[in-house]
């Protein structure tokens, strides 16, 4: 569903929607920062033993997806951390799809769609308290997904 135009779209128009987690009220309570969204063809190199020339022959092998990095202020909701307690116990049925939406600047239009298939958590960071500080409380999710799909 991508809107093609003449100049790039703002980076900071996006929803995070993460299946079953979501708050009615808040996409996953407003994520601020989307990292690492792409994707990695690896290419082996191969050359018969009869090949008159001397080169090697690039073979496309596996692809991968690189882990996303989610960030957003605490807000209290404990839903994130129960999913990883649940992949923590092993629960397979704990893969989630994630869809991350850039939005056009009227906020309602959808400019690109990038969808994370059989996503899980690698890692949570808690945020870095100090009392002598007066920034948001920041927490991290790394995930890990099998394939990831523009829309």
């Amino acid at each position: 569903m991508a809107t093609e135009r003449d100049r790039p779209y703002s980076q900071f128009n996006f929803l995070v929607d993460i299946t079953d987690i979501n708050d009615a009220q808040q996409d996953s309570g407003g994520f601020q920062e989307v990292s690492g969204l792409g994707v990695e063809i690896t290419a082996a190199e191969y050359r018969n033993g009869n090949y008159s020339f001397n080169n090697v022959t690039k073979v496309m092998g596996l692809s991968k997806v690189p882990d996303i990095t989610l960030k957003r202020g605490v807000i209290g909701n404990l839903a994130l951390f129960e999913w990883i307690k649940a992949v923590q116990a092993g629960e397979q049925e704990q893969l989630k799809t994630v869809t991350v939406t850039l939005l056009a600047e009227d906020r309602t239009t959808q400019a690109q769609v990038w969808q994370l298939s059989n996503a899980r958590p690698l890692k949570y960071t808690g945020p870095t308290l100090s009392g002598a500080g007066g920034e948001v409380a920041v927490e991290e999710l790394v995930l890990a997904c099998e394939r990831i799909e523009q829309k």
